[in-house]
This record gives structure tokens, sequence and C-alpha cells, in this order.
């Protein structure tokens, strides 16, 4: 690629493109060198004790039966604050919606305390720590931007929130704030103004606090505690604060918390955050599999996060926590399931409704969008000696805003960004520049195209290289169980050798790794996996099928051609490590030839298979 050429690709964030029926899509930029050799993968997981806990070896469900004690931090019922919110409205919406947050506050009216606790501790054993991401059998995805603006209502506009930065252009000590009452229910009650009185500056910082503390971030203790004071004073006075990207930093650090946990040996307790956004993320993308329904289908709302607190299961027990784990293993390939937001049918909230599609972005949205697709650095904490950055990439959950996806380019790959941030005196803005370098700085040029799920080449191998020995299939995952009414753990019976599991490992594998047009390089990079994966299985005493061949036609997913029979034969009396020379292409030339002479040693190179000529 020219030098020119691949400046502009490295700086833009959307990367048309026409396939042979000339439909029009766009890759999720920037694009990284390819003839760069790199030693490591910048993005992919190198800490293996941030692996997400569903790769335990064992796993004792007992350890996570107290739901109560583990997600007491929720928000706490509507009814608690319904109508001081109202009285509220009345007289500072106008503060609400020039601040950003009127469709925010607006979701407190709903049932942002009901819960699924199953549903939310099968989706933490799949995060992932170092990436930030739930790690689905289908590739990286996570709540984004766009999917908060779609359930909470701000925009990814205005200033970052940075601890100590803003003033206190209210003293604390000016307003009549009670601070001894700081429980929930106390702090309501304290500052709850009488009906047909005016609401004073005050009571409207106290509303704030309570609604920062109890309805957005979820105290650990249950309290309205005083950092959270500049933030709500800062909003009284209509201050362009992006609330949603403070939102995002806190949901990736009450993740991180929570699946530390999981690990302790006495099992999590009392995770907090704002596990809310978790739960209806959550009851969007399972909402077509699970057929989640809506007690009152006739009920019309105004925000998207509004409709999805309808749709929280209310049956709670051990048998559908089998069933999410289940549902996730089932996301072998990217559908719409997991892009809830860019479809046409958008709930709210008005300015979202129309313009959620990237390829049809006007003017007005350019801004919005750059938000939504282009990195940044984002802070969690009020306190600045708790503060935590962390990156925000979208390029590596492109298809969830309907682009393809190339293999991401990480935004600092020198050192690790999410570090603490615990010194005395932080230049915040000094901080920022260095990262945010003129050279990561991103350009958006709008374009028509249609929105799709494919992915590069590259990307592929990218992924496959990391995910391919970790994949695993429900049995697998129930065989780890302890204390488990579901547990498929019993004795293994002598003798009996299953093929399935390694069939379906190669399964997953085939589907990313499958180019129609090529079949020879498609056999040729199939065979690097499964290879191993046999081998790995010889090693441990299994046989695949004593009889000598299987079809593997039958095991092929429907929906692309199979490949060529495949020989599944094995010698079982072998002196020097057995190895079945697999995906044999001439197979129908050489059926006749005994099964001794099918059968190769480990010595058998890929490259004796055919390649594309």
């Amino acid at each position: 690629m020219e030098e020119a050429s691949l400046k502009i690709f490295q700086s833009q964030v959307l990367l048309p493109f026409s396939l042979s029926n000339r439909s029009m899509h766009a890759f999720l930029g920037p694009f990284s060198n390819p003839s760069k050799k790199k030693t490591h993968n910048d993005l992919l997981p190198e800490d293996g004790s941030t692996l997400p806990f569903v790769y335990s070896p064992t796993i004792d469900l007992s350890l996570f039966s107290d739901t109560a004690k583990m997600f007491r931090a929720f928000p706490p019922p509507k009814d608690k604050h319904i109508q001081w919110l109202e009285r509220i409205e009345d007289s500072k919406q106008s503060i609400w919606k020039e601040a950003g947050i009127f469709d925010f506050v607006q979701l407190s009216k709903y049932d942002l305390n009901v819960f699924d606790p199953q549903m939310l501790l099968s989706a933490v054993f799949f995060w992932n720590r170092e990436t930030r991401a739930f790690e689905f059998p289908c590739g990286f995805v996570c709540p984004t931007l766009l999917d908060i603006a779609a359930i909470t209502g701000p925009k990814p506009l205005g200033d970052h929130y940075l601890p100590d930065t803003l003033e206190e252009e209210i003293l604390m000590t000016e307003t009549s704030i009670v601070w001894d009452k700081n429980t929930y229910s106390a702090f309501v009650s304290a500052h709850h103004g009488n009906e047909g009185t005016p609401v004073t500056d005050s009571e409207h910082i106290a509303f704030l606090l309570y609604w920062i503390s109890a309805c957005v971030f979820c105290t650990p203790s249950l309290q309205v505690p005083k950092y959270y004071y500049t933030l709500a004073q800062s909003l009284h006075l209509k201050k362009k604060i992006c609330l949603s990207k403070l939102l995002l930093a806190s949901f990736y650090n009450c993740l991180d918390e929570a699946s530390k946990s999981l690990f302790r040996e006495t099992g999590p307790r009392n995770l907090t955050g704002p596990l809310w956004l978790l739960q209806l993320w959550l009851n969007a993308i399972f909402e077509k599999k699970l057929k989640l329904l809506p007690l009152q289908a006739s009920i019309r709302y105004n925000l998207e996060g509004a409709r999805l607190t309808a749709l929280t299961p209310k049956k709670k027990s051990v048998d559908c926590f089998s069933r999410y784990v289940q549902e996730i293993l089932e996301f072998e390939e990217f559908s719409n399931d997991l892009a809830p937001f860019i479809l046409a049918d958008l709930a709210g909230p008005s300015w979202l409704i129309g313009n959620n599609q990237v390829g049809q972005i006007s003017q007005e949205m350019v801004e919005i969008w750059m938000g939504f697709v282009s990195w940044d650095l984002i802070f969690t904490r009020m306190k600045q000696r708790d503060v935590r950055v962390y990156p925000y990439q979208p390029q590596i959950f492109a298809r969830q805003f309907g682009l393809c996806q190339i293999r991401p380019t990480p935004l600092f790959p020198k050192d690790r960004i999410d570090s603490d941030v615990c010194v005395e005196d932080v230049d915040y803005d000094g901080f920022l520049k260095f990262i945010l370098t003129p050279s990561t700085q991103l350009n958006l040029t709008p374009c028509s195209f249609l929105p799709a799920f494919l992915v590069s080449n590259c990307y592929l191998r990218w992924w496959c290289s990391y995910y391919t020995n970790k994949m695993f299939s429900f049995e697998d995952f129930s065989r780890k169980l302890t204390n488990s009414p579901f547990s498929l753990q019993g004795p293994k019976i002598s003798g009996i050798y299953d093929n399935r599991n390694i069939i379906s490992q190669f399964e997953l594998y085939y589907r990313v790794c499958y180019r129609p047009e090529n079949m020879f390089r498609t056999i040729f990079d199939a065979t690097l996996s499964l290879t191993r994966m046999v081998q790995r299985n010889i090693r441990r005493n299994k046989v695949i099928d004593p009889q000598g061949q299987n079809t593997f036609a039958k095991f092929c997913p429907k929906d692309i051609p199979p490949l060529p029979n495949a020989l599944f034969s094995l010698a079982k009396r072998l002196d020097y490590p057995p190895w079945v020379k697999t995906l044999d292409p001439s197979y129908e030339d050489n059926k006749n030839i005994p099964v001794k002479d099918r059968v190769t040693s480990t010595r058998c190179s890929v490259y004796d298979f055919p390649r594309d000529k």
C-alpha cells in the first residue's frame, strides 16, 4: 500500500468497500499496517490471571447461592423517590435538558431495582479483565457508548469529569444539605420539600446527589456520600459533563471487581456499581433468543432503557443459570441479537431515533458518531486517590455498530493505560495529551452503506489464534461444576470413546476460517488447528472412532457446503506417536487404501497438503 494511502487509512474511522454484488459496507478503522512486524499482540490478553472465570478448572455453584447479599446495591424501588422526582421535574426539567440528563433521570421512574441474578452471574463468568469485554465464541462484545446512549439517553459529548478539577462554585457549607442523614430513605425524607413550596437550589442539588448515588453508580454503603457533591452541583449549573463516559468507566470497574470476586474462596459479596446497566443490556441481547416479553405489551416507551426494564425475567432459579450459559455459548456467529441498538424500531431517545445507523449519518450527527466510534480515555471514581483510567476502544466491537471488523489497532501499545492514577498532583490534561497525540486523532467522513457483520481474514487469524484452544461446549462447562443440580460429572466408563467435543470444537473453528472461493486454503488453515486438537486428544488416551472412518460432512454447519470426507482413522498400537492425517482431499481416489497405510506420524508437515495454485 502506498504511504499516502496508508496514512489516510490510519486516520479514518470509516473505511468503505464494495463486494462483488456491488453492495457497499464499511470497516471500522483505523487500519494498522499489516507489514509491520510485532512481537506480540497488543490487544489480546497476555495475563492469564485476567481470563474469564468460566475457564476455571472447577466451579462451586454453592458459593453463588446468596444472591440477596451479592446484589444488595441495586437501585432502590421507584416508589422510594418517585414523588420527589416528579416534584423536582416540574420546576427543574429545563436544567436537566440543558445538561443532557433529562432522559437519564426519567429512567429512574421504572423498575431499575428488578434484576435476574442468574443472568448477571452467567455474564460475569465470561468477563475478561484485560480486554474489558465479554468473551463470547464469536468474539469480544461489550456495551459501547452507543448502547449507553440508547439505554440511558446522554450523548457522548461534553467534558471529561476529572476529580479535583471542578471547583465548588456553590460551597457545600452554603447549602442546607443534611449529611448526618445519608442513608437513602433518610436522605429522601430529610430533603423532600413540602408540596406547594418552591424547589430551592439546595433541594435540587440534594436530589441530584441522591439520584447519582442510588440510581446511577449504586454506592456500596447504600448511602449518599459527599464526594458526589461536585458532580451534582456541576449538573445543577448546567455544566456539559460527559456522563455516559463516566458511566461506562464505572461499568468497567464494577465488572472488573465482580470478576475478581468470583475467584475468592468465599465467593462474591456485595457487588456494587451500575450492574443495572448490565441487566438492561443483557435483556436487549437475549430478548429474541429467550423470547423475553413485557407484562403489558401495550405500553409505549420514549427510551429504550425504559422498555428493557419490563423484560427482566421474574423467574429466578439455578436452572435459568444453566440456560443462560448455554445461550451465551451458542453465540458462535455474530448476529443482530448482539447489535440491538442499530435496528430501525428503536424506542428512544428521540435524538437517536433514525440516526442510529452509522451508514446514514447526517451532518448534525457527525460529532456524536465520532464520540461513539473513536477511541478515548475514560475515568472513574470521584476521589483522586481512587481514580482509574481506562481506554475506550470501540474498534474491538465494530460489528455492534453495524460495521465490518478488521484486526483492531490499540490506542496506546507501549504500556498499559489502565493503571492506577494515585499520585499527589495529577496533570490530567497533560496525561490526556500524552496518550491522545495528534497521531492518534481520527477523522470521520460520512458515507452511505449497509450494515454488515463481516470480518477480515486478518481478524480471523487474530481471533482464532487466541480463542481456538479455549473453545468448550456446555457439556464441558457442566463437568466443571460442583454442588450443582445440573452437573454432568460422573465416573468415566472405561472403553467408551466419544469424539463429539473435538468435532464440535473443529466445527466452531471451521465456521470462521471457511473460504468458499478457496477450498484448498480452507483445508490448509483448518488443519493447523485440528492437528493440535487431535494430538491433545490422543495424549489424553482418547480414541477417535476406532472403526477407522467418519463422514465429516454431517458435522458441517447447514449454511455452508461440507468439506470433502475426512478420515479419522487411528491405529491403536503404533509405537511412535500415532497421528491421523485429516482432511485428505484425495480421499475419493485413495479410499481403497488399507487403513494402516492412511496413518502417518506426527512428523507429517502441514505443508504436505495441497495449496491454492
